[in-house]
């Protein structure tokens, strides 16, 4: 089998918590051939099939060279490797759009990608809540400085974020002072020409930020609560946040089995649930993380949990074309 893994650039990676790479270590492990480009790298021409510039990596794990090597990039056809695995880390810009576009040709002729193309341009990190409003906090999503002003008054402790941020950046919580509100909504809007999302603020963050993960539809049955420190009021893990991995609790378990079929329809292989107390907050879906840190708390392999699933759709694919 051969996996292509499109991603940012190796040597971008954190090797020590990089979800993409324990992803790759666990198929060089159970026999695969690797193989990874960039966005960048994807292109068709009339007449042709959707082909990516893509090399075949092999890992150094000695401690002592770079991670990873790569042979000559040649041109290779997406429908001719096993699987296609779209780990590009957000934001979800333009080139990432076109990106889905593409990808989604390819599945077209062939290609068996993971996450489904469609779905990832469907269901925005941000606003797939939406599609769950009993799960979710009371949400505002707005350019309106009015509205966001006015949702402040009624709930007078919220949180601002902008709609394509990632790892936490941008995100403010105002409180019932509404101290330096009309800043961060000149900030965040951009002068009423960007949308916000604005949400009351749900205390069990001091807690954490759970991590749920579905793979396939099922939950692991472990999740990563990314706890703030200090002042923070974030608990992301780029934001400086603390992990801890804890079993599922029976609320995130209820969460993980409502949503975890109806994502799984819709071709998301592979999905982390943002979970603060009871409630939802995010859905992810571009490229969910934290199977390392789970991994190292617990020893349940993560990865190899993903690429037994990843084999068994792969499987199935091949007997219902």
């Amino acid at each position: 089998m051969n996996i292509l893994f499109v991603a940012d650039p190796l040597a971008s990676f954190k090797i020590q918590k990089d979800t993409t790479f324990a992803m790759m270590r666990e198929c060089v492990r159970q026999g695969m051939e690797v193989y990874a480009c960039e966005v960048g790298d994807l292109y068709w021409r009339s007449g042709d099939r959707v082909t990516a510039q893509a090399s075949r990596v092999t890992l150094n794990l000695n401690g002592h060279d770079q991670w990873f090597s790569k042979e000559e990039s040649c041109a290779l056809a997406l429908r001719e490797f096993s699987a296609v695995l779209m780990r590009k880390d957000p934001p979800f810009d333009v080139e990432y759009f076109y990106a889905t576009h593409l990808l989604e040709h390819a599945k077209r002729e062939g290609a068996r990608v993971f996450n489904d193309p469609a779905a990832l341009r469907d269901h925005p990190e941000k606003l797939a809540i939406l599609n769950f409003p009993h799960l979710i906090s009371p949400t505002l999503v707005t350019k309106s400085a009015q509205q966001i002003k006015a949702f402040h008054q009624e709930h007078q402790d919220i949180i601002l974020k902008p709609l394509d941020g990632m790892g936490g950046r941008g995100i403010y919580r105002v409180k019932s002072d509404g101290l330096n509100l009309g800043s961060l909504i000149e900030t965040l809007n951009m002068e009423g020409t960007q949308t916000v999302m604005v949400q009351r603020y749900i205390p069990a963050i001091k807690n954490g930020d759970k991590r749920i993960l579905l793979i396939n539809g099922q939950a692991v049955p472990f999740c990563l609560a990314r706890i703030p420190q200090g002042n923070e009021v974030r608990g992301n893990l780029a934001a400086g946040g603390l992990g801890v991995a804890q079993a599922l609790s029976a609320r995130d378990k209820e969460i993980a089995k409502e949503l975890g079929p109806l994502l799984q329809a819709k071709g998301l292989f592979l999905v982390g649930l943002d979970v603060i107390g009871d409630l939802l907050t995010e859905i992810n879906v571009t490229s969910p993380t934290c199977f390392q840190e789970i991994t190292d708390q617990t020893g349940f392999d993560v990865a190899a949990l993903f690429v037994k699933e990843l084999r068994a759709q792969l499987f199935v694919s091949e007997q219902h074309p």
